[in-house]
C-alpha cells in the first residue's frame, strides 16, 4: 500500500510538472519558424518549415544599439522567435537594453520567463518585488560584468544610477516571453480602465487618475 501511494504521489507530481511547462520541448534538432502558412491553425507557437530547407540566416539576427531618446531614456531590443525564426521551440531568448544617463527601463513583468541580465557597460540599479502578501522589494547594484535574475511573473525594473550610457544583455527562459509594463497597461489602456475602479484601488482622487491616463505612456520595447 506504501508502494502504490509513494507511486501515485510520484505520477502526480510529474503530471503536475508538465502541465506547468511553459515552452514545449523540442523532438528535433530544430523546427524553423514560418509566418506564411495558408491553411492552419495556431496554437502555440509558430508553424515549422522543412529542416533540410532551413539556412544560417534563420538563426541569426544582428543587434544594433537602441535610440534612448524618449521620455524613460531606455530602449529595450528583443531577440525572440520573431527575430530569429530558429529560436521556435528552443525556449530561450535574448534582449538588449541600453540606458541613457538616468534611463529607466519601467516596471514591468514576464509573464512567460525568468529573466537573467548581464551589465556589460555602466551601473544599473535593479530589482523586483515579491508577491503579496509581502511584496518585498529585492534590490541591488549592478556594475560592469555583475549578473541579477528576476523571477519569472514577478515585477522588476532597472535604472541607470551611472554618470554615463549603461548596456544589459537579458536572457530568458521563453521563446516569447511577452511584456506588460504596469504603468502602460493600468493607465493606457484601449480603452481605459474606468475611473472608480482606479480611484478605488490606488486610493486617490479622480483628477490624480484621470490626469495619469492622459499621459503619453512610452513603450521602450
Amino acid at each position: 500500500m506504501k508502494t502504490t501511494y509513494l507511486f501515485i504521489t510520484a505520477f502526480l507530481a510529474l503530471a503536475s510538472s508538465c502541465a506547468f511547462a511553459f515552452d514545449p520541448s523540442p523532438l528535433q534538432d530544430f523546427c524553423v519558424a514560418i509566418n506564411d502558412t495558408k491553411n492552419g491553425v495556431f496554437v502555440n507557437g509558430k508553424f515549422c518549415k522543412d529542416p533540410k530547407l532551413a539556412t544560417a540566416d534563420d538563426f541569426f539576427f544582428s543587434v544594433k544599439e537602441g535610440n534612448t531618446s524618449n521620455s524613460v531614456g531606455s530602449k529595450v531590443t528583443p531577440i525572440g522567435v520573431n527575430e530569429i525564426l530558429g529560436l521556435n521551440t528552443l525556449g530561450i531568448s535574448l534582449a538588449r537594453v541600453d540606458f541613457a544617463r538616468r534611463g529607466l527601463n519601467p516596471p514591468h513583468t514576464h509573464p512567460r520567463a525568468t529573466e537573467i541580465l548581464i551589465v556589460l557597460e555602466g551601473t544599473l540599479y535593479v530589482g523586483f518585488v515579491t508577491s503579496n502578501p509581502q511584496n518585498r522589494l529585492i534590490t541591488k547594484v549592478l556594475n560592469k560584468g555583475d549578473v541579477f535574475v528576476f523571477p519569472i511573473g514577478l515585477i522588476h525594473f532597472q535604472f541607470n544610477v551611472g554618470y554615463g550610457n549603461a548596456v544589459a544583455i537579458a536572457g530568458l527562459s521563453s521563446q516569447n516571453p511577452g511584456v506588460i509594463t504596469i504603468a502602460n497597461a493600468v493607465f493606457g489602456s484601449n480603452p481605459k480602465i474606468s475611473l472608480q475602479v482606479l480611484s478605488k484601488a490606488f486610493q486617490v482622487d479622480n483628477n490624480v487618475v484621470n490626469n495619469l491616463q492622459k499621459q503619453f505612456w512610452y513603450d521602450n520595447n
